[in-house]
């Protein structure tokens, strides 16, 4: 019996990352978070989502890229919410214990 052999991109493919998005247009007041919270636990990722005192709103979520993707994908489908500009960047890795939305408005400097 032959194994396949997984090559390192494979395996770089499942490891965990953690992103950092920002996101603008009509996302405050309208149930966001909520949605975001609920879409990350659905598909199991992790980390934390919050308002920011310019109005836009701040995710760190933390899971394999191929999730990653389809949780971005399905923020455009969260009621009452408009997204005008979404930025996403990989960050440091960060564990967290669950996905979390954090209260209250958060002054952020990127």
């Amino acid at each position: 019996m032959t194994m396949a052999h997984t090559s390192s991109r494979d395996d770089r493919q499942k490891e965990p990352r953690t992103i950092r998005v920002i996101i603008s247009g009509r996302v405050q007041k309208v149930g966001f978070r909520a949605c975001i919270r609920h879409f990350a636990t659905s598909i199991g990722i992790t980390g934390e989502v919050m308002n920011l005192e310019d109005g836009r709103v701040l995710i760190h979520a933390t899971a394999e890229p191929v999730i990653l993707e389809k949780f971005m994908s399905m923020l455009y489908s969260c009621p009452r919410a408009i997204i005008r500009d979404m930025h996403v960047n990989t960050c440091e890795f960060r564990a967290f214990p669950d996905f979390s939305i954090e209260r209250g408005v958060h002054q952020y400097v990127m």
